[in-house]
């Protein structure tokens, strides 16, 4: 498994905002707890909101702060996004000023020591993950809100491509990757994909309705 998609597993594990210890992490994703702890400092690093310390546990906590200011994780996502809309325009300048605001937000933010590799900058993610999802919030959002079933060309973390069709539940920010919680209908369960994977997108005439077991209320991220 590639360091960054172990990365995207903690996420999914600690989502619930419950205590996470490190050696179950480690369990369940059979690595060392030494990785475990590497990897919650780079997620620290890299903005995500967690708390705790090593033989404690780890949690998701409520909100982000960004001296002097008290910033959500909506805000997060919004500077955050508008950094990696900058960040790959044609203009050098501009480019360049994203990545030196990059930079200074990495100064103020909490953190704890890491390696200098590891640092928030474009260690986790870089910026061209999370611009390669920005084609697809509109009709995303816009189906959530209507619940309109959507038909998506998906490329797994292995490089295969698949066609889904999903009722889209929800969108989450996490240190600079999108994800959408989902229905997926070919496997009859929940799954969360990566909206930077998603090749393709196409809303369909059919909307769908809330049924038991299939809601986003329902959703067991440790299932």
């Amino acid at each position: 498994m590639r360091r960054t998609d172990r990365l995207f597993d903690i996420i999914q594990i600690m989502r619930n905002g419950k205590l996470h210890r490190a050696q179950d992490i480690a369990d369940r994703l059979e690595v060392s707890v030494r990785t475990i702890y590497r990897d919650m400092d780079t997620l620290v690093a890299s903005g995500v909101p967690i708390e705790g310390e090593r033989g404690l546990g780890y949690m998701v906590r409520e909100q982000i702060t960004l001296p002097p200011l008290n910033l959500t994780p909506a805000e997060l996502e919004a500077l955050n996004l508008g950094m990696a809309i900058v960040a790959e325009a044609a203009d050098p300048d501009l480019k360049s000023a994203a990545e030196s605001l990059a930079e200074k937000v990495d100064a103020v933010l909490p953190t704890q020591v890491v390696a200098e590799a590891d640092a928030w900058k474009f260690a986790v993610y870089p910026f061209a993950d999370a611009a390669r999802g920005l084609a697809h919030m509109a009709p995303i959002r816009s189906a959530i809100k209507t619940r309109q079933k959507l038909r998506i060309s998906y490329r797994r973390i292995d490089g295969a491509l698949t066609d889904r069709t999903i009722r889209p539940l929800h969108m989450e920010y996490w240190g600079r990757v999108w994800t959408l919680t989902a229905w997926c209908e070919l496997r009859t369960n929940f799954r969360v994909f990566r909206i930077d994977l998603i090749e393709t997108i196409t809303p369909l005439q059919e909307v769908f309705a809330d049924e038991p077991g299939k809601r986003l209320n329902d959703y067991d991220p440790n299932v």
